[in-house]
């Protein structure tokens, strides 16, 4: 019940974030459409309001009131925040549309200082570094479901706002170096698909342990008043399958499209174009330091 109360409490205000955040993009989109409609097609917009209504149905609908009766809802919740409405936002290249649909003066005044600081252009190529990406999400996603940590979240209100933040937070983290939103210069690599994979492996050790385990790890769903009529230990299966599922399938079809990419005739064109372009300007400046030699 006081789950329940903490759940209506703040949904309205994440709604209201929301929907204040979708009002913004759409103002912005509309008025960048106008210029670059190639790069904002309707689905990019579809793509960002979606990922922010499964955000709402992971920490504000009705339906976030069964994290604490099943441990499947749990699982259900992070995926939603992580695997599916992270990317999804990323889709959308929310930064352009919603720096456009911000009034002008909060323009002038906050955001422009902010991305011509020196210090802000630093901190955006670390955090944007592969490896300051994985690294944290892997982190949160083993982190969380270690029992001690796993039961605090579940006991105090405050822990579980804190989890959900973070499992939204570094979902987009580890999403931005696959779809590279803007400002990133899009560039596909083979390194970004072994990225995708070794994300995998947490994701498999986690689901396998909750899959092949033969005890409830998670005793405070061993409670008597579970609604549903599996068992906990059932459920904890079932939550183990449903991640490693949704996890395998989600992470095979970007590394799919990602492969698709880096094969393509067009692809290996521009590839062999730079190839030639880079020898071209290598032998050009030998030549000049030579000439300066004699």
């Amino acid at each position: 019940m006081t789950h329940a109360h903490h759940v209506v409490s703040h949904s309205y205000g994440t709604l209201l974030v929301l929907v204040l955040t979708g009002s913004v993009y759409a103002r912005g989109w509309l008025r960048v459409r106008s210029s670059h409609t190639e790069a904002f097609p309707e689905w990019r917009a579809g793509s960002f309001l979606l990922g922010l209504f499964l955000i709402w149905v992971a920490v504000a609908s009705p339906v976030s009131g069964f994290v604490h009766e099943l441990l499947v809802a749990h699982m259900i919740q992070h995926l939603l925040l992580m695997t599916l409405a992270a990317p999804l936002i990323w889709i959308g290249e929310p930064l352009m549309p919603l720096m456009h649909g911000l009034p002008p003066s909060v323009v002038r005044r906050v955001v422009v200082p902010l991305r011509h600081r020196p210090s802000m252009r630093r901190l955006g190529r670390i955090i944007s570094h592969p490896a300051a990406c994985w690294l944290p999400a892997s982190g949160t996603l083993v982190g969380w479901h270690i029992p001690t940590l796993f039961a605090l979240a579940m006991q105090s209100a405050t822990w579980h706002t804190i989890e959900q933040a973070s499992f939204l937070v570094t979902g987009l983290l580890f999403w931005w170096p696959v779809l590279q939103p803007w400002p990133s210069v899009k560039r596909t690599e083979w390194s970004t698909v072994v990225y995708l994979f070794l994300a995998t492996l947490p994701c498999d050790i986690l689901s396998g342990f909750l899959v092949f385990c033969d005890r409830v790890v998670y005793p405070v769903y061993l409670s008597p008043s579970r609604l549903s009529s599996i068992s906990a230990l059932e459920d904890q299966q079932c939550s183990g399958a449903l991640m490693w599922t949704v996890v395998t399938v989600i992470y095979l079809v970007a590394g799919a499209v990602l492969t698709a990419r880096l094969l393509s005739p067009q692809r290996s064109q521009e590839y062999w174009i730079a190839k030639q372009h880079s020898e071209s300007s290598s032998a050009t400046q030998t030549a000049g330091q030579s000439a300066e030699v004699v």
